[in-house]
């Protein structure tokens, strides 16, 4: 069975092929259909609006099983932010290099206890008849004071796991893979996805 994965994110999609890779699914994106989708403004307040709203416009679009997916940064000491603007926290000109600077110059001079951070993830799933079930995942840990490691995107040069003293971008996509935030909303997801394929 086909799953349309509503993003064009590549390096996002990859962790979602990676973590779901022993369903029977093939795996698809917005990127594969170059003409002719909606446009999906990203307008909610929350990580669950957005992902349920990209689910079920392009599940009742293509009329396919469709896995909508938000996902995003929280910092405490910022009262949450950047939150469902991660992606765009620099404005106009954003990239994922931009936003880091920007989040480590809204943390200058806070000590380690003042930089605690999660990030947090909703999958929302969806296909023509409507919303199918939603899940969520959270993995906490805090920001650094400079930019480490090569792996991974968005925030992952900044967000230390504190059990191994090392950001999501040093540590690579095998540990990243079995704790992150998306993760562990995909395993919950996974059970959704189970039982849609099995009454198919």
């Amino acid at each position: 069975m086909e799953l349309i994965v509503a993003t064009k994110n590549k390096k996002k999609l990859e962790e979602i092929k990676e973590i779901l890779k022993e369903l029977n699914l093939r795996i698809f994106s917005l990127a594969d259909y170059p003409e002719g989708m909606p446009r999906i403004i990203e307008n909610g307040n929350t990580f669950r609006e957005n992902a349920i709203k990209k689910a079920i416009k392009i599940a009742k679009f293509t009329g396919k099983l469709t896995l909508g997916e938000d996902s995003g940064l929280c910092c405490y000491a910022l009262g949450g932010k950047p939150g469902v603007y991660s992606s765009r926290f620099a404005g106009k000109d954003k990239s994922d290099r931009k936003n880091n600077l920007k989040l480590l110059k809204l943390l200058e001079g806070l000590p380690v206890m003042r930089r605690k951070a999660h990030y947090y993830c909703v999958v929302a799933l969806a296909d023509k008849n409507g919303l199918l079930g939603v899940a969520e995942g959270k993995c906490c840990g805090f920001i650094g004071f400079g930019l480490k490691g090569h792996f991974g995107f968005g925030y992952d040069p900044l967000f230390v796991i504190p059990k191994y003293k090392k950001t999501f971008a040093q540590l690579g996509p095998r540990i990243k893979h079995k704790m992150s935030h998306r993760f562990r909303a995909l395993q919950k997801a996974k059970a959704i996805l189970t039982t849609y394929l099995k009454s198919r």
